[in-house]
């Protein structure tokens, strides 16, 4: 079965059940007030946000569980130890789908990746 294909943040947020879309709903809203120079929008059919065209970080919703990635292997080693109580691949990590948001974490990984940008 072929995945739809979407074209705006809110259609993949309407395509999720009510738990997973309020978990990236309240991360992608974080990220953009913390942020504000950032923008979102969907690369690559999933949410991204980036900053002047260039990816700062990527969100993922799969069956059991979300995707979050700060599009760096460096970033991802850099934080391995905060990163330790959830599954970690070389350039994201796996989140519950009604993860509470750890905002001091969030917002480590948006200046991290955006200092590696500069």
């Amino acid at each position: 079965m072929k995945s739809p294909k979407f074209n705006s943040i809110e259609e993949y947020l309407a395509s999720l059940d009510p738990v997973k879309a309020r978990t990236f709903r309240f991360v992608i809203d974080f990220i953009l007030t913390e942020f504000p120079e950032l923008e979102s929008k969907i690369s690559w059919n999933v949410p991204t946000i980036h900053r002047k065209g260039k990816y700062v970080f990527g969100l993922a919703a799969y069956k059991n569980h979300l995707t979050l990635a700060p599009w760096s292997p460096r970033v991802i080693e850099d934080f391995k130890v905060r990163l330790g109580k959830f599954v970690v691949w070389k350039n994201c990590f796996q989140i519950p789908v009604d993860w509470e948001i750890d905002r001091e974490l969030v917002k480590d990984l948006i200046r991290a990746r955006l200092a590696e940008l500069d």
